[in-house]
């Protein structure tokens, strides 16, 4: 890994050259993406199929087979080791347990004079679930997206994914049973995007569409953003950890490549305030890289968007890190609680020597959808909130309308509506 200082020169250039590569031009792909869409919009099921079949190497019939159902459900389940299964179970519990804290009520308060005032939290309908295929097999995005929906109260889950020759992986389908998806598609892919969206013969239309996914389900995503609600735009996976020169360069090491496996976007950043440090997690990175199944794709993440930056001290490396606004930042430090007091900026922030970031990944119950790219500046963890609306709830006595009926009308005169003014005028002269 590159080790540099916060005082060379080329420090500045080089940390944006990181930052910057998940900004992809979408240009290339979005007219392809903008025909899928509106091919699916107009002919539902038959392009649908078309493009499953061209894209992924699948032919589906009309009116069979991309629906998953039960009895192949059922089957995965059988083949899976009681072991895993248990272990999925228990993630599971963990994440709902989590979720559950971040159940929001509907409140009202009522007035001197009788006014009722309040807030109303309905959840979504339908909520559409993409689920990654390619490179590897994600249940843990099956848990992570349907759970919070499931607290907050969404009626329909309805879960795509891409199909194979060799069916969806079995472990996949284990998650979303034990997660409580209601609908299973085998479809991927901008088409399966817009089939959420505008729903077809097969797939119902939904509210929302959340999970992760390549270049063109981004597009499609950004595309139909108005028609549906989506989470966000997910870019490149990154870490960042904050070091003072205590702990195990192993440890650091370890965490830094469990991100670049991911793809050769991903991004490891170490901040520490010792060299020694710095040189240490260097060599260890060389060594471990060596054993991982997935080294060509660590490798190419970690030579060209890893680096080990050499900071003055911590509150430098503290306002770095607030600047980059990281997916996921590890406080490898001695003193985690009070160094927290310094960040600002982070998706999901790991504490202490025994926190590794793939706890967060899996088991520990927090969401793992979380902001990319920077934007954690302005927005949040995927949550129950993600499933839900808030209506405002108004319920004006006699008394409260006279009380600020004229000034209502005075405010719409200022802003030239006077039928605004006379609506409520005309309730306070009849009574």
């Amino acid at each position: 890994m590159r080790i540099f200082s916060t005082n060379e020169k080329g420090f500045i250039k080089t940390l944006g050259t990181i930052l910057k590569r998940g900004e992809a031009d979408t240009s290339k792909v979005e007219a392809a993406v903008k025909t899928i869409l509106n091919g699916i919009r107009q002919n539902g099921d038959k392009d649908l199929l078309k493009y499953t079949e061209r894209f992924d190497g699948v032919r589906i019939r009309q009116g069979q087979g991309l629906r998953v159902n039960s009895r192949e459900i059922q089957k995965a389940i059988k083949k899976i080791p009681k072991k895993d299964l248990a272990i999925i179970k228990l993630a599971a519990t963990r994440i709902e347990k989590f979720h559950k804290m971040q159940v929001s009520k509907s409140w009202a308060f009522t007035e001197k004079d009788g006014t009722i005032l309040g807030q109303r939290i309905t959840p979504l309908e339908r909520v559409g679930i993409y689920v990654p295929g390619g490179k590897a097999v994600y249940p843990s995005t099956v848990l992570m997206n349907t759970i919070p929906a499931k607290v907050a109260g969404v009626r329909k889950i309805v879960m795509v994914t891409p199909p194979s020759k060799h069916g969806i992986n079995l472990y996949v389908l284990a998650a979303a049973h034990i997660a409580g998806v209601d609908e299973i598609y085998q479809v991927g892919g901008a088409q399966a995007i817009a089939a959420l969206a505008y729903g077809t013969e097969t797939i119902p239309r939904v509210d929302k569409i959340v999970g992760p996914g390549n270049i063109y389900v981004a597009t499609a995503k950004r595309l139909v953003f108005g028609i549906v609600d989506i989470d966000m735009i997910a870019g490149p996976s990154e870490i960042l950890v904050i070091n003072d020169g205590s702990g195990e360069p192993s440890w650091v090491a370890a965490d830094l490549l469990s991100q670049a496996e991911h793809d050769e976007l991903a991004s490891g950043i170490l901040l520490t305030t010792s060299r020694k440090m710095a040189e240490a997690v260097a060599q260890e990175v060389s060594i471990q890289i060596k054993h991982l199944k997935r080294q060509a794709i660590a490798r190419g993440s970690i030579d060209r968007y890893g680096a080990i930056i050499i900071t003055k001290d911590l509150n430098e490396a503290a306002d770095i890190s607030n600047q980059i606004a990281p997916e996921h930042l590890e406080l490898f430090v001695r003193k985690p609680f009070k160094f927290l007091q310094k960040i600002k900026n982070a998706g999901a922030i790991f504490l202490g020597f025994h926190t590794p970031e793939a706890l967060g990944d899996y088991m520990a119950g927090p969401n793992h959808t979380l902001p990319t790219g920077g934007t954690a500046r302005f927005s949040s963890p995927l949550g129950v909130e993600d499933f839900i609306k808030r209506s405002s709830v108004l319920a004006f006595s006699t008394q409260g309308l006279k009380k600020l009926g004229r000034n209502v009308a005075r405010f719409a005169e200022i802003e030239g509506l006077e039928a605004h003014g006379k609506s409520v005028l005309v309730r306070i002269t009849a009574s």
